[in-house]
């Protein structure tokens, strides 16, 4: 394998120079201002919580959407229309997860993420003049497509901008914007009638994609290894080569089984509430069931930066994979009604869920090197997405045949063992920061 001397500065913009020769110097990269960081983060952050209002901005007006486009058809018809649009929603932020980190790794993040919230503004404003259904489909298509590249790129932009403990505590904070964009939403849904209102929510993306074209930095690390990928000659590599294909595999299966126990968990409480509780007041008792658990959630997230800190990210993780697993069993198996110790238990799950967002968060992009950072992280983020929404769906036609809500999230619960384990045999996986640099994991 061939070695380089890098000299020039990462922060300040000059081109580096490579050298042939048998070690690697890398340039020591200066500080990066304060005010340039807050910049990138008030970015970053902005961009995550509108992805996270806008993306929960349909269920709540979809029936009167779908009504008002598509009355006269039966109601069966309706129904189905609904479900496609939320579909190829899901479908969308998918794709978009995993095309945006590609269109990152080759052309820069700053300009990604700027195109990538555009890209989801653009199409709440056409949500929002819709004259027909089909044209509703293809928009929140659209918009999750932005949703999902603005969720994979903020999250490596603070990774290769940030360094050392406040990596951790940053992307904790990032993990927070998507759970308070979804209290925007509901906000949103209470205080405006009128849906196609509501959609044009879409200009403050776009507004903030214009403001982020003249002010947002690219990342340096990024510039630094573009050239020295060029210099090996690997400019086509795939982040889906043999190199990176272990620990594409653990990314993905360590965020898709916690991706598949927070999924289940939330989609599936309200119902099990419905089906346990003996109170009058059972659709009180849901709905601080589901505050309990965004509510937990956000400061979870809002914590873990300093818990990965103190114990480290893969301690953080399998902490968060066997609390939950435990959390799950004490919740959903052996309560037979809704008590003060339920909502304890429920709220201790849900912190444990946040905590694992922001740890995830630092681990999946430590696994790649800068090169293929972003597509690779994407992939994981995204992989097991198509999987969950397949098992989550799989829950509902079991729950008469497992004997409940309560047993059927308990028996999908399980994933967590498994991702529990992948965590422990994952020791050594992560790239250290000066090769993530120079990518020296490219092979020659």
């Amino acid at each position: 394998m061939s070695h380089m001397i890098i000299t020039g500065d990462m922060n300040t913009g000059s081109i580096p120079t490579i050298q042939s020769t048998g070690t690697v110097v890398l340039p020591v990269a200066k500080h990066v201002s304060t005010h340039r960081l807050i910049l990138v983060f008030s970015i970053c952050f902005l961009s995550v919580f509108l992805g996270g209002t806008i993306s929960m901005l349909m269920p709540g007006y979809l029936p009167a959407i779908v009504h008002g486009l598509a009355g006269n058809l039966s109601q069966q018809k309706q129904d189905g229309i609904s479900a496609l649009i939320n579909s190829l929603f899901i479908f969308g932020w998918m794709f978009g997860g995993v095309a945006w980190g590609i269109i990152s790794d080759k052309t820069g993040r700053a300009r990604s993420l700027i195109l990538s919230t555009a890209c989801l503004g653009i199409f709440s404003i056409v949500t929002a003049v819709s004259s027909s259904w089909s044209l509703v489909v293809v928009s929140r298509f659209l918009s999750g497509f932005g949703i999902g590249g603005v969720m994979v790129i903020a999250v490596i932009l603070v990774a290769e901008l940030w360094t050392g403990k406040s990596i951790a505590v940053i992307q904790g904070f990032i993990s927070l914007a998507m759970p308070l964009g979804f209290f925007a939403a509901g906000a949103i849904n209470n205080l405006i009638a009128n849906w196609r209102s509501a959609f044009w929510i879409g200009i403050l993306p776009v507004l903030l994609a214009i403001i982020a074209a003249f002010y947002l930095p690219e990342s340096e690390k990024w510039k630094t290894g573009r050239i020295l990928k060029r210099q090996k000659n690997n400019a086509g590599m795939s982040f889906l080569t043999l190199a990176y294909r272990n620990n594409l595999f653990t990314g993905s299966l360590i965020f898709g089984t916690m991706l598949i126990g927070v999924w289940a968990v939330f989609s599936w409480a309200p119902s099990w509430v419905q089906s346990i509780s003996s109170s009058v007041n059972v659709q009180t008792q849901r709905g601080s069931i589901m505050m309990i658990l965004a509510g937990a959630g956000i400061v979870g997230s809002f914590f873990s930066g300093w818990i990965v800190n103190s114990i480290g990210v893969r301690k953080t993780m399998l902490l968060c994979f066997a609390a939950c697993f435990i959390m799950i069993f004490l919740s959903f198996k052996l309560n037979v009604d809704i008590t003060r110790t339920t909502f304890i238990e429920i709220g201790i799950l849900a912190f444990f869920f946040g905590v694992s967002q922001g740890a995830l968060a630092v681990f999946i992009p430590s696994l790649f090197p800068v090169n293929v950072c972003a597509s690779a992280t994407g992939f994981c983020f995204n992989a097991g997405r198509l999987f969950t929404a397949s098992v989550v769906f799989f829950i509902g036609s079991l729950v008469s045949w497992l004997g409940g809500y309560g047993n059927a999230v308990f028996i999908f619960s399980f994933v967590l063992l498994v991702g529990l384990i992948a965590t422990f045999l994952s020791t050594g996986h992560a790239v250290s920061t000066e090769k993530r640099i120079s990518n020296e994991l490219i092979p020659d």
